[in-house]
């Protein structure tokens, strides 16, 4: 089933310079690239966005982190793309990621782990509906 799902290339994976190869990973995968842009999250949008977690006791501090730099949202597309992003992404802890995932090669630690994705259907679309309007997805 062809699917869509967010993907975010975080601040400390920016900083680093590190957007085209994330990049690159997903789409070697066989993931479609269907909308791309670069923007910086403001504090309240981070806490808009993360809503979700509003009662975890990390929430501050992520929301502090994803509003601390730009960052690279997209759109990608592909049969079961949500699952098969989460597995080119690698565990949100990267000393549990497999080895060649996009966090065992380039994340930091579990908060500076550079990259998000959707976690389900109806994750993607309230979380692609976030940051992009239907006239900036192509495909």
């Amino acid at each position: 089933m062809t699917q869509r799902t967010l993907s975010i290339i975080k601040p400390d994976a920016v900083e680093r310079n590190l957007q085209g190869a994330i990049l690159k990973m997903i789409q070697d995968s066989g993931l479609k690239i269907v909308a791309l842009k670069m923007l910086r999250l403001s504090k309240d949008e981070a806490r808009g966005f993360y809503a979700v977690h509003s009662e975890r006791p990390f929430f501050d501090s992520l929301t502090s982190y994803m509003s601390s730099g730009p960052i690279v949202v997209g759109i990608l597309e592909g049969e079961n793309c949500i699952e098969k992003y989460r597995e080119i992404m690698g565990a949100t802890n990267p000393e549990q990621a497999e080895e060649g995932t996009i966090r065992k090669t380039y994340a930091l630690d579990i908060e500076k782990n550079s990259v998000h994705g959707s976690d389900a259907p109806e994750t993607a679309r309230e979380e692609t509906a976030f940051f992009f309007s239907r006239m900036e997805v192509v495909g």
